[in-house]
């Protein structure tokens, strides 16, 4: 199975299943000499983790990250950067139902028919557990970018919206609350709404915002590695992700040139920032914000129709533990991902210069 890598310089490669012996991944390229806080390392971790709310699956992992090489005295050595996250709580039977059977809008169908087998518990290397690994490196990333600030919140769960702009909110707010909503009255509303679809038996959509704060000049190469095209290669390889936008995005299209452009400042800033931060796939300076929409997730705890391996029509229901909704253990992973990309690029970058 090839893809299991991302990243040019600063490359992750991930491994394991649902509910195999372990999760974990190698880092290589991340440069000597970086003080690690292992704390903070795992308290993304617990961001990302199940069974930290009544409004998530309640499968219970402590998933906890065991570093087994490339760090020395709290310190990078330069060398490759190898960990695990063991799995604890699987509960593989829940899952025997439909060794048999595919579920709809699932990755059990495609699974087998191009490999022509499958791991079928808990989907096995399509779930969306091998993100922990993400996370774990995400959060290296992000100490290699001292300057730079990622955060991200939930801005929608179905059909309610938030409707400021981040620069109206206290984006510290979002970790105060299981939803992870900054305006803590509208997280209390999506909370009620998730709980709701969650007694219904059903699950629900929502859009992820990050906002990427003191990003230097000059990240993203030309002409198709650009820095908006890789931050939207990282987001959409996320699990149940279905759409990515950056600055304006599709509401930039029936706006007038007029409107859209960024007129400059005496210091090179911008009076607005339609951009989203980037400019001709170069980061220009000022924020980069994004927004990632995830689909409802495709099990649920109702009757429907599907085939079976003969191509038979049978009636199936979803069991084990899901979330009734992604979005809140989503932001973390958005995070990593993002810090994924800066990292790679700021590597790329300090190879150009040192060239010139």
């Amino acid at each position: 199975m090839a893809g299991n890598s991302f990243g040019n310089l600063f490359k992750l490669t991930t491994f394991g299943e649902s509910h195999g012996e372990a999760l974990g991944g190698i880092i290589d390229g991340c440069p000597a000499g970086i003080s690690l806080d292992l704390t903070k390392v795992q308290l993304d971790l617990d961001r990302r983790k199940p069974g930290q709310s009544a409004i998530v699956t309640q499968r219970k992992e402590p998933d906890e990250v065991r570093f087994l090489s490339g760090i020395f005295e709290g310190k990078t050595t330069g060398t490759p950067i190898g960990f695990v996250i063991e799995n604890t709580n699987q509960k593989s039977h829940d899952y025997s139902h439909i060794k048999d059977t595919y579920r709809p809008s699932h990755a059990d169908y495609v699974y087998e028919k191009k490999y022509g087998f499958r791991d079928y518990r808990g989907g096995g290397r399509s779930s969306a557990r091998e993100t922990a690994s993400r996370v774990v490196a995400g959060a290296i990333a992000k100490q290699m970018l001292q300057q730079v600030e990622i955060n991200a919140f939930v801005s929608s769960v179905g059909d309610i919206h938030l409707k400021k702009h981040y620069s109206e909110l206290d984006l510290a707010n979002a970790e105060k609350n299981i939803v992870r909503c900054p305006d803590t009255e509208l997280a209390s509303e999506m909370e009620s709404y998730i709980k709701q679809i969650r007694k219904e038996g059903d699950t629900v959509g929502g859009v992820v915002t990050c906002v990427i704060q003191n990003v230097p000049i000059g990240l993203g190469e030309p002409v198709f590695d650009k820095l908006h095209a890789e931050l939207g290669k990282a987001m959409l390889s996320i699990n149940a992700v279905k759409g990515f936008e950056y600055g304006s995005g599709f509401e930039g299209a029936s706006m007038k040139g007029s409107q859209h452009n960024d007129l400059y400042n005496e210091d090179g800033t911008t009076k607005t920032n339609f951009s989203g931060g980037v400019q001709g796939g170069i980061s220009n300076g000022m924020d980069i914000y994004f927004r990632v929409a995830f689909k409802p997730v495709a099990t649920i705890m109702q009757n429907q129709e599907t085939i079976n391996r003969e191509g038979d029509k049978v009636e199936m229901q979803g069991k084990g533990r899901h979330d009734p909704c992604v979005v809140p253990r989503a932001v973390p992973i958005v995070e990593a991902m993002a810090a994924l990309v800066l990292a790679d690029f700021t590597l790329i970058n300090n190879s150009y210069q040192h060239t010139k």
